[in-house]
């Protein structure tokens, strides 16, 4: 069994990284597990029609090495998945790390032995590894959610999720197709899919809102205005609770007249994209400015759907604009103006089960060629409970969780050494852009284990009152925000039956989330402990 100072999982933005800086900067010997046979991560499973990023280009990028951004240019404003694809294997081959990732490698089983202090890894081909390290680099939405609808054999079509998409794209010419789900990636997939289907059927449990992208081709100068401005858009990250390259607005929308507010909206709404959310200050915190962003938003769907039953299913909205994740789109709402397109509204008309020709609800059934699963992830957890964990006293991870995940920062769980997380629960995450949480987290850690070479430091492990003195500032920080009053959020775990139903973020913000870690390490990581072994 070959033995590594470090074994990653996962080989997206956070793998890449975090295997970059531990052999690179500290000269460890790492290797990094992919269950796929490519890099990327969530953008290599998630293929599927119209699957692009939410987060500008510009800013979707490693900002670690100003040489590596200057060396890709992107070609539109909000990345596709191909593009996105491209740019992790372009990263993938310019820093070299392809010979250190080793590719079908799924882990089944993590188990922590005391006696020698180190992690031996289970992969389900059969091989075997171990480590002194083990970092978690799964991903937030990379454990597929889906629903169980009786008599699914029977169904004669095909069914496709969009996190699990095949490598060559099925085909949907001429073929009745249902989509259930409009979440973020339905919303991407649902105006794609209607250009093509002779016939497509929404199954629509929530509507959700959602705000223009106002996506474009990028032209040479906005390239290089991207990389004379990558000190300034660096900052204006570092500073923002979501790492977005803009700043907060300190404007409250209840305080503002209507035709201000308005003018402010609409631009907002012309300029497209996550940037609507910060039009003013306290749309996530006050009931009144909240309810102006939801109007608006309803008004403009109001006028660009053109059937007004379709329309009010569009905004029977049963959350506040921003509790859930919000997402951005591409003639979404004017896909519904198409005669092929028809919406269904699954809370009032459930889905009861797989039919021979299709899904049948409570009051028709649907004839079907195909249907799509946009129906999301067990999201920031599903993935770590299902490799069967072992920690000390072979605790394991589904056990220590029953009631919830408990973490110190999101990065280390008590009873588990030498195991980190990247982007785990009880962190930022979900409610950040993503890659400057990767980079922060991937230094936090790659310090934490260089403070421990240099200290002949055996293990480090979160203490029991670290994690449960977190978690209170997790909970702490979402109080007398929006996200609580969505129940089927996934930010809760509302879409999975199961799962405990408590906010999994840290929703205090990325800037000030990046202080208490780098508090923490100037502290010689109080609330963590260190063990040497005899030898030492």
């Amino acid at each position: 069994m070959e033995h590594f100072d470090a074994i990653i999982i996962g080989a997206g933005f956070a793998g890449l990284y975090q295997l970059h800086i531990l052999r690179d900067r500290l000269g460890l010997k790492v290797k990094v597990l992919e269950k796929a046979d490519g890099v990327g991560g969530t953008w290599y499973w998630n293929r599927y029609p119209g699957a692009r990023c939410d987060t500008e280009s510009k800013a979707y990028s490693y900002y670690f090495s100003k040489d590596l951004y200057e060396a890709w240019d992107w070609s539109e404003r909000y990345p596709t998945q191909p593009e996105i694809e491209r740019y992790l294997n372009f990263v993938c081959d310019k820093l070299n790390l392809r010979k250190d990732i080793q590719f079908k490698s799924e882990v089944s089983d993590l188990i922590y032995s005391e006696k020698n202090n180190i992690w031996s890894i289970q992969l389900k081909n059969g091989n075997k590894v171990s480590a002194k390290y083990v970092i978690a680099a799964v991903g937030c939405l990379s454990f597929t959610n889906k629903p169980e609808i009786p008599n699914e054999k029977i169904f004669n079509g095909e069914i496709y999720h969009t996190g699990n998409w095949p490598q060559k794209n099925p085909t949907f010419q001429n073929k009745r197709v249902g989509i259930i789900g409009t979440g973020s990636t339905g919303i991407q997939v649902i105006p794609e899919v209607a250009k093509i289907a002779k016939k497509l059927t929404v199954f629509q449990r929530t509507p959700n809102y959602s705000v223009p992208a106002k996506n474009h081709k990028l032209t040479k100068s906005d390239q290089l205005n991207a990389n004379k401005e990558f000190e300034k858009l660096e900052q204006l990250m570092l500073h923002h609770r979501g790492g977005h390259p803009w700043t907060h607005s300190n404007i409250s929308a209840k305080d503002t007249n209507e035709i201000k507010r308005n003018e402010l909206y609409e631009r907002a709404w012309e300029n497209g994209g996550l940037s609507f959310r910060d039009t003013f200050s306290d749309l996530s915190i006050n009931n009144e400015s909240n309810e102006t962003a939801s109007n608006f938003i309803k008004e403009k769907i109001k006028n660009i759907v053109n059937d007004s039953k379709t329309a009010n299913l569009l905004t029977n909205f049963d959350h506040p604009f921003g509790s859930k994740r919000p997402p951005i789109d591409t003639n979404y709402y004017e896909t519904f103006n198409r005669k092929n397109v028809n919406l269904i509204d699954i809370r009032e008309n459930p889905i009861i089960s797989f039919t021979k020709n299709g899904i049948q609800t409570s009051n028709d059934e649907y004839e079907l060629d195909a249907l799509i699963l946009a129906t999301g992830f067990d999201a920031l957890t599903g993935t770590l409970l299902n490799m069967k964990i072992k920690g000390r006293k072979n605790i394991t991870l589904n056990e220590y969780w029953k009631a919830g995940p408990l973490t110190n920062l999101g990065l280390s769980i008590p009873n588990f050494p030498n195991l980190f997380l990247i982007t785990g629960p009880g962190s930022p995450a979900v409610l950040t852009n993503m890659p400057r949480a990767i980079e922060q987290h991937a230094e936090w850690i790659s310090d934490c284990i260089k403070f421990m070479i240099i200290n002949e430091n055996d293990t480090i492990e979160a203490t029991q009152l670290s994690a449960e003195t977190w978690i209170e500032s997790v909970y702490e920080a979402v109080k007398g925000n929006f996200f609580l009053s969505a129940k089927h959020s996934w930010y809760l775990g509302g879409n999975i039956p199961e799962k405990p139903k408590v906010f999994i973020p840290y929703a205090g913000g990325l800037d000030k989330y990046r202080q208490i870690c780098d508090a923490v390490s100037k502290s010689d990581y109080n609330g963590f402990v260190f063990t040497k072994s005899l030898n030492n």
